[in-house]
């Protein structure tokens, strides 16, 4: 399996470099040159438990770590989950519930970064070098990276996030943790602007090079590869094609599905579920790819105006062909729109935006009525389950992305006097923090590396 670019520039690489590349020098994100097909191994998959499936799975892009060693990663990766198939299900009336959350950081990024962590660790200690991890998070992504190499000795990390802008818990999460490898930078800014700095450092190739920088975000591929599996084992456990409900920020959750499909699992539709940042709700409308404003809503990790993953969506529109894609991107670089003839007609996606109060009536209402506490931005997906019931096909399933407890004062704004509560977040205000505040300017993100 080798990889390329979304915008032509680069092809060929081998499954490591494309781990350790990140980024591609051409400023494109790396894809599979091949899609593969795995409709032929699906009887046989569907009794595999999810390790087993991963395992599979991610030997199809994977042929350069030997197979036993990498199927021992994937078991390491999700050996210490607290639920014994990894992720949960659970029926919420008409509509599965496909918990994500069940990791060390409560959150769905876990599933992809436990492994990748591991897969970094693995390839540097094989060819002797070190990695600084770059990263932006509006939220679960940083402290899901931070606890998938905290402790590494040929790893640092240095996660950008937007100061003030994530949730209290999910901003401890990171700021807590001691070793002296983790580097956490508040940006005053918004989550846009943390990713745009991580992007253009990363186009400077010399800076780079330089300081051996890498991507933890999910312009990393294996980051997406990863995500991948979780579709096809919930999609081969139901009775028929399912439609899944993804609460979306920055479209590498639902893109992992929309390739899940084109690998031939058996998924009908995919189900965009925005707040108030609703560029991809109304891109789906419309074929219109406008850039807002950033709205602070109850879902921070879905506070984006800019997702950087929907270019490998448009590379697969625009049929592989990057002429048109970089056509599309620099247009909206140079005046933040761009736009198709039309609304794609693919009969893949639908969309709907969700606003706060549908949002915190999705909670109260889920709470009442089966005595399930969801999070908000899980809540999002529910109540865009609910406005769009009439146009989704065959069973219901919603991606349920983080554990309630990280979002108490959401909660409890929805559901007076609830508090949700994990062991692991009880005692985090008490523990020294660590942190440095910069403005949002490139090269105050280079000092912090440069140290």
């Amino acid at each position: 399996m080798k990889y390329c670019s979304t915008r032509g520039g680069v092809r060929g690489l081998s499954f490591v470099d494309s781990l350790l590349t990140g980024l591609a020098p051409d400023g494109g994100l790396l894809v599979p040159e091949t899609i593969p097909d795995v409709s032929a191994h699906l009887d046989g998959w569907r009794q595999l438990d999810f390790v087993s499936l991963a395992q599979a799975v991610i030997a199809e892009f994977v042929d350069d770590i030997p197979k036993p060693v990498l199927d021992k990663l994937i078991a390491e990766a999700y050996a210490d989950f607290e639920h014994p198939d990894v992720v949960g299900q659970v029926e919420l009336g008409d509509c599965l519930l496909l918990e994500l959350f069940h990791g060390p950081t409560l959150a769905f990024k876990d599933v992809a970064l436990q492994l990748l962590g591991r897969l970094f660790s693995h390839v540097l200690a094989e060819k002797g070098q070190r990695l600084n991890i770059l990263g932006a998070t509006s939220g679960d992504t940083g402290s899901a990276a931070i606890a998938a190499v905290r402790g590494q000795p040929n790893i640092d990390i240095y996660i950008l996030y937007p100061d003030q802008r994530v949730s209290p818990l999910q901003e401890l999460q990171m700021t807590t943790v001691a070793d002296s490898n983790v580097h956490c930078v508040a940006v005053k800014g918004s989550f846009d602007d943390c990713q745009g700095l991580m992007k253009s450092i990363f186009a400077d190739l010399p800076f780079k090079q330089e300081y051996h920088l890498g991507a933890i975000n999910s312009v990393n591929w294996a980051r997406v590869m990863a995500q991948i599996v979780y579709y096809g084992y919930a999609s081969l456990r139901s009775p028929e094609p399912a439609a899944f409900v993804v609460p979306t920020g920055n479209f590498g959750n639902v893109f992992a599905a929309f390739l899940a499909r084109r690998m031939g699992f058996p998924i009908r539709q995919l189900a965009v579920s925005t707040n108030e940042n609703d560029i991809l709700a109304r891109f789906f409308a419309t074929g219109e790819y406008a850039r807002g404003q950033v709205h602070h809503t109850l879902s921070p990790a879905m506070d984006i105006q800019i997702a950087s993953n929907f270019e490998r969506y448009l590379y697969y529109h625009f049929e592989q062909d990057s002429a048109p894609l970089k056509a599309f991107m620099q247009q909206f670089q140079a005046t933040g729109k761009a736009s198709l003839d039309s609304a794609p007609d693919d009969n893949v996606f639908l969309a709907t935006a969700v606003h706060t109060g549908d949002t915190l009536t999705a909670i109260a209402e889920v709470h009442k009525a089966y005595n399930y506490v969801l999070d908000p931005h899980t809540a999002v997906g529910y109540a865009a389950a609910q406005k769009l019931r009439g146009r989704l096909q065959g069973p219901v399933i919603l991606v349920a992305t983080a554990h309630p407890a990280k979002f108490p004062e959401a909660v409890a704004q929805a559901v007076p006097g609830l508090t949700p509560a994990h062991p692991s977040l009880d005692n985090l205000a008490q523990l020294p923090q660590r942190k440095v505040v910069i403005p949002a300017e490139i090269e105050a993100v280079k000092a912090v590396i440069t140290g």
